[in-house]
Formats: structure tokens, C-alpha cells, sequence
């Protein structure tokens, strides 16, 4: 065992700090500790990380896993990543780093880490490995599925060396308000409301289309928006068992038009499930807005995004199972 720094004393600061209470950071961080599968992650990305003896000794897999995931759950450049470490001490107790006897990984590193991923399209690998990890704790995926999509914006300005936009990413109307980038369409299980299928398309993309591949077979039902409306076929193709259960277009000024709204109304209290997902990718930790060019490099950070958010949805139950 090393012999503690007193760098690293005063991070733990229990003796240093006695008024010191604990931060929203610090408990989010604590949790996240404990439920995270972090050996089976690990053991993913592991085949294709580097091995010491070829050259400058690679930092753990372990500690670069979690310096990836802060910039996940940050919403951090990997400059502003690197930045966050030095600066907060509860971000380096979390990923291991003693600064009285090394340094902390800076951004080029961070940058070669997260190119390793989406090269191997680990990031899906990732997601998998995580639906994997709870199902196995309990949280099985049921027979009924919610389907959606939602827009991530991209820059639109050709303000910039090529004087054009990414394109790659593209245009699209939702209601009166046009938009650019790219789409996350998710399937998301309407029992534990945790996402187990996702596509990363261009904005312009229809939702209805990667329908097929957000679902696993076994529906029984199938829940979606207004988009989906009319989609029998595609669902029976994959789902063939299953019954669809999105909601159909209202026609105005119809004498059914206030029972078609209230059966919608029905569908949409299960529907609604598919929004926390989005929330805790979108709102709780920033990813509204792309930060790389191409769709490859954003799917990764979905698919990541994805696996977290169902670790961070499920923590109530994956918590209870660790506490002793």
C-alpha cells in the first residue's frame, strides 16, 4: 500500500476540515461509486488499450474510464476536464489521484482515450455491457417498449475555417422552429423506464424509420408519439406479437375528436417514461448540443450518455442492493 501525501491528506481534509459538510457533487459522486459496474466496463475497453512496454507508460484504464465519465457527467471539454481535476478535490478523490505524487492526465490524453473508444465503437460496446450488468441485477426488459426521438443541436454557422457546416448534421422543422444537428432515437422499456436500443441519425431523418432497430422482438406493446402514428407494418416486421399503442393523429372537428384525445391521453401516462431519460442526458448533464464534428463521434457520447443515464435512473434500486 503507498504511504499517503500530505496532497492527498488534505483532499480526504477529515482532520483539516471539520466544519467541511458534504456537496450535491460529492454525494452524486459517492453513489456513483458504488453502482457503476466498473470491472465489466473495464473489461471491455481492455483489449484494445495500450499495454505498458511500447513506449510512455499509459495511465489505468481504470482512472482514464472515470475521467471520461466526469466529462460525461460535467458536460466538460477535455481541457475543461483537466481544469475540473486540479481544481476540485472532490473530482480527484473520485477518479484516484494524489498530486503529491502524480499529475493529472491532461487533455491530450483524455482526447487519445475518447478517440480509442470510437474507433473500436466502444461507446455502443459500453451501453450493451451496462444493459448487461442490470439485467443481471434484476431490472429486466420487458415485453412493452416506448419509442422516441429527440433532437441535439449542432453549430450552424460557417463561420469557420471551411466555411461550411457540418455535413454530416442537417436541418429539420419541428413545429414552426427549424433546427440543426443530428437525432437520438431510443427505445426505452416501459416497465423500468431504462433505454435498451438506440440510433443516432441526422436531424432530417424521420422518426419512423429507425423504428425496427429500437425494438428487441418479444413486444407485446409498443408505445409511441404521434410520429409513429400508422406504423403497423414496421412494428409487426420486427415485433410481430406486438400491439401498437401509439398515439394516432386527432381529427379536428370530428365527432370522435375528444374520445381520440383521452385515449391518447391513456397512452401518453406510459409514454411519458421515454422523457426521463431524455432529461437526464439532456438537462441533468448537458448534452443538448453536440461538441464534435460527425456522427460517429457523437454516437459514442450517446450510447455512454445512455449507459449512465440507466445506471443514474436505476440508483434507488442498485443502491439498495449495495448498501451492507
Amino acid at each position: 500500500m503507498k504511504q499517503q501525501t500530505l496532497a492527498m491528506a488534505a483532499d480526504e481534509n477529515a482532520q483539516y476540515e471539520r466544519y467541511r459538510r458534504p456537496t450535491k457533487r460529492d454525494a452524486f459522486l459517492a453513489t456513483m461509486e458504488q453502482i457503476v459496474p466498473w470491472a465489466e466496463l473495464c473489461e471491455v475497453i481492455e483489449p484494445h488499450y495500450p499495454k505498458a512496454g511500447n513506449g510512455r507508460r499509459p495511465v489505468g484504464l481504470d482512472r482514464m474510464l472515470r475521467m471520461y465519465f466526469v466529462q460525461h457527467w460535467f458536460n466538460l471539454a477535455d481541457a475543461a476536464c483537466e481544469e475540473a481535476l486540479l481544481d476540485s478535490t472532490a473530482l480527484r478523490r473520485f477518479v484516484g489521484i494524489d498530486l503529491g505524487r502524480e499529475r493529472v492526465p491532461d487533455a491530450t490524453t483524455l482526447l487519445k482515450f475518447r478517440r480509442l473508444l470510437e474507433k473500436h465503437k466502444l461507446g455502443e460496446a459500453l451501453f450493451a455491457k451496462v444493459g448487461e450488468a442490470l439485467q443481471a441485477r434484476g431490472l429486466k426488459v420487458g415485453t412493452g417498449t416506448i419509442v422516441d426521438a429527440t433532437i441535439i443541436g449542432a453549430p450552424s454557422s460557417t463561420k469557420n475555417a471551411d466555411k461550411k457546416r457540418d455535413p454530416e448534421m442537417h436541418q429539420t422543422r419541428k413545429g414552426q422552429q427549424w433546427y440543426f444537428g443530428m437525432k437520438l432515437h431510443i427505445g426505452v422499456d416501459s416497465q423500468t423506464g431504462l433505454a435498451h436500443s438506440a440510433v443516432v441519425t441526422a436531424a432530417n431523418v424521420h422518426d419512423k424509420h429507425p423504428l425496427p432497430q429500437l425494438l428487441h422482438g418479444q413486444e407485446e406493446e409498443v408505445f409511441g408519439d404521434c410520429a409513429y402514428a400508422s406504423q403497423e407494418d414496421l412494428i409487426q416486421a420486427k415485433a410481430p406479437n406486438a400491439t401498437d399503442l401509439t398515439n394516432q393523429r386527432v381529427r379536428k372537428g370530428s365527432v370522435t375528436e375528444e374520445l381520440e384525445r383521452l385515449v391518447n391521453r391513456a397512452k401518453s401516462r406510459v409514454r411519458a417514461r421515454v422523457e426521463h431519460v431524455f432529461g437526464v442526458v439532456k438537462r441533468l448533464w448537458g448534452f443538448d448540443k453536440v461538441r464534435y464534428r460527425g456522427l460517429a463521434k457523437n454516437a459514442t457520447r450517446s450510447f455512454v450518455a445512455l449507459g449512465l443515464a440507466n445506471v443514474y435512473l436505476a440508483r434507488g434500486i442498485l443502491h439498495a442492493q449495495v448498501r451492507p
